[in-house]
């Protein structure tokens, strides 16, 4: 790749991250010429630290890698966009993303990642979220279970407002419960890619 290091006079350039799967931005970095070297080889995304002043591999010491998954350049050659695997948040202050958008795939990863949050920072801990979660998995199933008959129960009947708002209820508790078990939405559309890919059995 031609990047070109000499436009500014510290030879460094700016380098967006983004989430190979979602297309999320992470997070802005800049790279030398010798941290772009390293990052191709290693695999992981190595920064030059403006306030370190040295090489610097996210991850380091927070085990909060970033994996290469591509890496293009811009139309000026002066910009680098790399698609990667996070290992952990990105932001230092346990966020998932740098910026305050969540993510470009819709409202339901943006629900995902507040329910996160307002679960992990306890910013509100007279929340719903909050308490829910903190009775248990017992209790976060249960009320999956619920909502699921509920959600049943409606679908029998022709009141399009109650059938869409159990629907809500149902998918609002199943990201809690998905948080309670340690995963998110990526991790069941991985599974469902690996079906769609997978062969088709034959008819008997």
């Amino acid at each position: 790749m031609n990047i070109n290091f000499t436009k500014s006079n510290d030879g460094l350039v700016p380098v967006i991250i983004q989430n190979y799967l979602n297309n999320q931005v992470l997070m802005l970095g800049y790279m030398n010429e010798e941290a772009f070297n390293k990052t191709q080889k290693l695999g992981k995304v190595t920064f030059y630290s403006r306030s370190k002043n040295r090489l610097w591999t996210k991850g380091e010491e927070s085990g909060n890698f970033l994996e290469v998954k591509s890496i293009a350049i811009d139309c000026d050659n002066d910009t680098v966009l790399i698609k990667a695997k996070p290992f952990g948040p990105t932001c230092h202050t346990g966020s998932t993303t740098c910026f305050k958008e969540i993510s470009n795939r819709g409202f339901v990863y943006e629900l995902e990642q507040t329910i996160n949050d307002r679960i992990d920072f306890g910013d509100n801990k007279e929340s719903y979220t909050y308490k829910l979660f903190n009775k248990g998995i017992n209790k976060v199933a249960q009320k999956v279970g619920e909502e699921a008959v509920e959600i049943v129960i409606e679908a029998k009947d022709n009141n399009s407002d109650l059938f869409l708002g159990e629907a809500a209820d149902l998918m609002y508790h199943y990201l809690i419960l998905l948080k309670a078990k340690g995963f998110k939405l990526e991790d069941v559309e991985n599974v469902l890619k690996t079906r769609e890919n997978a062969p088709r059995r034959a008819c008997n």
